[in-house]
């Protein structure tokens, strides 16, 4: 057979069309086109050389790094932005796995000895407790930053499994909060708060060298627990509509510009007030498309500052809320 004969042509863009586009093993392409392994290989091999099969690698570290840049122009008070690669073919679910197990690998780099870690349970939170891997530290504890509780649980179960975990992995003594995560009226936590039992809570969640949380938002792949698990009533959903609420941090709401002053809600919320966000090193974890207008949000009101996001959650936030293109910032 000729060396370019049409024949070889055909039978090459044949076998590379089963092995790049099918899937198919060596093996498995010889069968079908009765013909050996090592002519198949040189088949695939023939069409590469003569340029019927280009391949192409995206970089995603390159990309990852455009999108910080930016992200960083746009938004001028964060300091640190880390970018997980993950497949947009990918369902949102394992966009989460795969920053969650980030997450847990990068906490064991910057949490250590003689150190407080506050954190916000949730769908995220609770991922990452999972990948967690164990590292013995000495003095250190683990202080939940909001309560769990609603009219029909405590909440015990859930967001004490997750604040455990922290404690398992790092040897950490636990400070679990057990109070509702949003009271009925705001005068029943400002006197619970006048409590000492309480008031040791609280102060714990001040001396924090660290908090770990992630933005709620009513719609999203993966539902925030606070909006999915019974905590909010109509009267409430309604009250956050009129307010323009984007989201929230530890349950409590933060507008469409990122302030959160004058939230009625958040008088009778058991979360931090969101001046600790901002005051400490806090670490924002954030997955998910229907994530990204409370990201906009939480950093148009420098409510993060440290920054660990999938890059398709990213990209949209660029295409959406950054770029003047009209074509997508990135398109791959």
């Amino acid at each position: 057979m000729p060396m370019d004969s049409p024949e070889k042509i055909h039978n090459a863009i044949h076998a590379a069309r089963m092995y790049y586009y099918q899937n198919k093993t060596t093996e498995a392409i010889a069968r079908e086109m009765y013909i050996s392994r090592s002519s198949v290989s040189r088949l695939i091999a023939f069409a590469r050389d003569r340029g019927f099969v280009t391949i192409r690698i995206i970089d995603v570290d390159d990309q990852a790094s455009e999108l910080a840049k930016a992200i960083y122009a746009k938004y001028h008070q964060i300091k640190k932005i880390h970018i997980v690669p993950v497949s947009q073919m990918l369902g949102e679910s394992e966009w989460l796995e795969a920053v969650a197990q980030y997450t847990a690998n990068y906490l064991n780099t910057i949490f250590d000895s003689n150190m407080i870690l506050g954190v916000a349970w949730g769908a995220t939170i609770n991922a990452i407790s999972r990948f967690l891997t164990p590292k013995a530290t000495h003095n250190s504890h683990i202080v939940q930053l909001n309560g769990a509780g609603n009219t029909r649980s405590m909440g015990i179960e859930y967001a004490s499994e997750i604040i455990m975990r922290f404690g398992h992995a790092y040897q950490a003594s636990v400070e679990l909060f057990p109070v509702p995560t949003f009271f009925d009226y705001s005068s029943t936590k400002e006197s619970l708060w006048k409590e000492r039992s309480i008031k040791r809570i609280l102060e714990l969640q001040e001396a924090s060298d660290l908090l770990l949380h992630s933005i709620g938002a009513v719609s999203s792949g993966v539902p925030s627990h606070v909006y999915s698990g019974g905590f909010l009533e109509t009267k409430d959903y309604q009250e956050l509509r009129r307010l323009n609420i984007a989201g929230d941090i530890a349950t409590v709401f933060f507008r469409q510009d990122g302030s959160f002053d004058n939230i009625p809600l958040n008088l009778r919320a058991s979360g931090p007030n969101l001046n600790l966000i901002k005051q400490k090193r806090a670490l924002c974890v954030v997955s998910g498309l229907g994530k990204t207008a409370g990201l906009h949000a939480a950093l148009l009101g420098g409510l993060i500052k440290e920054l660990i996001v999938d890059e398709p959650t990213a990209r949209m936030l660029v295409n959406e809320y950054i770029s003047t293109r009209k074509e997508s910032y990135f398109n791959e």
